[in-house]
């Protein structure tokens, strides 16, 4: 258990069911080679990975720091190009091995340190609002950018590159299957994804729970007063920035990895801010637990409402109404809805209603212990 504490910074889940349906996601997702071994769980599950990273990556920015960004969709696809561009220009007779890998996630973790720190001095003075527009307006320029540069990016189309011959689909380690599961090159891949989303969710733990961590919330509920205690918000916004960049980028470098694609609609688009912006307030802000919960609950009602629908059609059909309500073409009516219900129900997300809940419990049990 102490082992377990100081893996988790001591930023335990504080609620038993919270600690129930994490165990049961983080169980699933190491398993889901052997659970479902079928091509597009696995591809569910590897953009849940992904999108932990990545989300988690934004609730340090917003969460914790308590600023507003739209420009994380584009540290996110300068990690993806940076994978993509090292991967087609260091190939070596079509070849490509572990260290165009690492130079591509190396050049692509400078260009964001830079970019993320130009961004923070010059526009983290300014009020929220007028900073999360320029944030806007330059991610909006990347995108440009990307699209139009096709020489390197691949422009509108893309760029379709091979990962080192240890990840490739067609490289298999054993003629039989190990417990359902093909041990091949996508194998390999899904748990490198999965050990790097580990790693790197620990590592941010570690970091919002530090004294670093503790500034970054004392100057999101009163940047006034950690400013006249002597804290300089600026150097810390700054820092929060470029740390939630880093973070972004290697999660579009997983994003590359896994997908051997990459182009403006798959790292750069605002449909992915969108996303990550429901998938913090589903799973509640200023915790890294909700980047899990939220993550996995939406990008699987994302891949699987339309798939119940359809079965639910069968069901109901020939009722008049009933049967175009219900009709697969409309899934993102519902999912809207149920965004709106979870909000409704868990204005603190499902991670914060959690904990609210359990210490409900808890305040009674100490009351009673302490009577006479």
């Amino acid at each position: 258990m102490a082992i377990l504490q100081r893996l988790l910074s001591h930023d335990l889940p504080r609620s038993r069911w919270l600690a129930v349906v994490l165990v049961v996601m983080v169980i699933g997702l190491a398993l889901t080679p052997f659970l479902f071994p079928g091509t597009k769980a696995l591809n569910v599950a590897a953009k849940i990975l992904v999108f932990i990273v990545l989300v988690a990556s934004y609730d340090l920015l917003l969460g914790y720091t308590g600023i507003v960004s739209f420009a994380h969709t584009m540290f996110f696809g300068i990690g993806a190009y940076g994978v993509a561009i090292a991967s087609t220009r260091l190939a070596v007779e079509g070849q490509v091995g572990f260290g165009a890998l690492a130079v591509g996630i190396g050049l692509a973790l400078i260009t964001s340190l830079l970019l993320s720190l130009v961004i923070g001095l010059f526009s983290l003075r300014v009020k929220a609002i007028f900073f999360a527009m320029i944030t806007l307006a330059v991610a909006s320029a990347f995108l440009t950018l990307a699209s139009q540069l096709s020489d390197f990016t691949g422009g509108e189309d893309g760029l379709t590159f091979k990962v080192p011959a240890l990840l490739q689909p067609s490289t298999s380690f054993s003629d039989e299957p190990f417990l359902g599961a093909t041990l091949d090159g996508r194998f390999a891949s899904y748990y490198l994804l999965f050990v790097a989303t580990v790693a790197l969710l620990l590592v941010m733990l570690r970091i919002v729970n530090s004294p670093f961590g503790r500034v970054l919330m004392a100057i999101r509920e009163n940047d006034f007063r950690a400013e006249a205690i002597g804290y300089r918000t600026v150097i810390y916004r700054t820092l929060s920035n470029v740390l939630a960049a880093l973070f972004a980028t290697l999660a579009g470098c997983l994003l590359a990895i896994w997908l051997r694609y990459n182009g403006p609609d798959t790292s750069l688009s605002f449909e992915i801010m969108l996303d990550i912006l429901l998938i913090v307030v589903i799973g509640g802000m200023g915790t890294m637990y909700g980047a899990v919960v939220g993550s996995v609950l939406f990008v699987l009602a994302q891949s699987y409402l339309q798939d119940l629908m359809k079965l639910g059609a069968g069901v109901v059909e020939g009722v008049p109404v009933l049967a175009q309500l219900v009709s697969p073409d409309r899934w993102l009516l519902w999912l809207g809805v149920l965004f709106v219900l979870c909000v409704y129900h868990f204005p603190a997300g499902i991670v914060g209603r959690l904990r609210l809940a359990a210490r409900g419990r808890a305040a009674p049990s100490v009351a009673a212990e302490g009577g006479p």
